[in-house]
Order: structure tokens, then C-alpha cells, then sequence
């Protein structure tokens, strides 16, 4: 047990110490306002943004219509739909192409 433990802990230290690098850049990137949408975000916003949009909304909907009784004996429902269903919705459906 105590050698899973240890080999575990060697595991985590190599991740960190591999992965720290890879944030720091991400951090020092800079950054330009004026970017236009390019094909590639545009390509991967359809291609696995929208479709992750439409579960989201989907799985929203449902859950919302199990935790109606709940909402509105808390009087929350408006709140409720505002971020179970109007948000998913008018991510995956009212933003531009490869606007994230």
C-alpha cells in the first residue's frame, strides 16, 4: 500500500512539473482585441462547440422540468429557466460562428 502511495506522489510531482510550463505560456500569451474569427475556430465552434451547445440545452430543458415542482415552491422558476435554458440556448444558437 505504501508503495502505491509513493509511486502515486512520484505520478503527480512528473505531471506538475510537465504541465507548469505549458500554463505559463498559455499566460503569457498576448492578446489582441481586434482578432477576427478565424476558419479553425470557426471549423472547431461547429464542428464540437455547437454540438456540446445542443446537449447542453437538451440536458438543461430536462433538468429544469424535473426541478420545477422545487422551483416554484422556492419561487425561483424565472432563474431557474434563465440558467437551465435561455443561457445553453442563446450560446449554441444566437452567438456567431467562432465567437466564444
Amino acid at each position: 500500500m505504501h508503495k502505491i502511495a509513493k509511486q502515486s506522489m512520484v505520478f503527480l510531482l512528473i505531471a506538475t512539473l510537465v504541465l507548469v510550463p505549458f500554463g505559463t505560456s498559455a499566460l503569457a500569451r498576448e492578446v489582441s482585441i481586434d482578432e477576427k474569427n478565424t476558419a479553425v475556430a470557426m471549423t472547431a465552434d461547429l464542428v464540437f462547440v455547437r454540438p456540446l451547445g445542443i446537449v447542453a440545452t437538451v440536458l438543461g430543458c430536462a433538468v429544469f422540468v424535473v426541478s420545477l415542482p422545487f422551483s416554484a415552491l422556492g419561487s425561483n422558476t424565472k432563474e431557474a429557466s434563465q440558467k437551465l435554458v435561455k443561457e445553453p440556448a442563446q450560446f449554441t444558437f444566437k452567438r456567431p460562428l467562432g465567437d466564444f
